[in-house]
């Protein structure tokens, strides 16, 4: 996790890059798990026999399994702000699947802090502009705008 912050430089950060988490590997027993948890099973993400056969060439991950990890890529990669009480998922905008993450692949994400608004004295509203990167690939895997409230002590 990165160095702790104050309130106001952070707010001072819109519009520049805050944060890329390392690489994760996305393996089947991640995938296989996620389906477990959601009750997906689409073949093309748990049997790598049938998913052979598809342009793919192999199994891929879950679009919503990619967009979950967003959570430990933030863990590890957005500067942590002094004095915080709580922060909150407040949503994402234009959340766009972009690519497959085939199942092996190594994924990070990338974090630019687009909006950060004090909306009442102890709580920021703030607006990351996240990429899911995968390691070699041209495109990435996701792109969204991810919505947060982060309240102060």
């Amino acid at each position: 996790m990165s160095a702790m912050i104050e309130r106001d430089a952070y707010i001072a950060m819109v519009g520049k890059e805050v944060g890329v988490s390392p690489w994760h590997i996305m393996d089947q027993k991640r995938i296989d798990a996620f389906a477990a948890a959601t009750e997906d099973f689409q073949f093309i993400h748990v049997d790598p026999a049938r998913a052979r056969e598809t342009p793919f060439g192999t199994t891929i991950a879950h679009g919503f399994l990619t967009m979950s990890m967003l959570s430990v890529f933030s863990y590890e990669a957005l500067p942590q702000l002094a004095d915080v009480a709580m922060g909150v998922n407040y949503g994402t905008d234009k959340v766009r699947f972009v690519s497959p993450v085939k199942a092996g692949s190594r994924i990070r994400g990338r974090f630019t802090l687009t909006e950060a608004t004090l909306r009442k004295p102890k709580e920021l509203f703030t607006r990351t502009a996240v990429s899911v990167e995968i390691e070699g690939e041209d495109k990435p895997a996701l792109v969204a705008d991810w919505l947060g409230l982060v309240y102060f002590n």
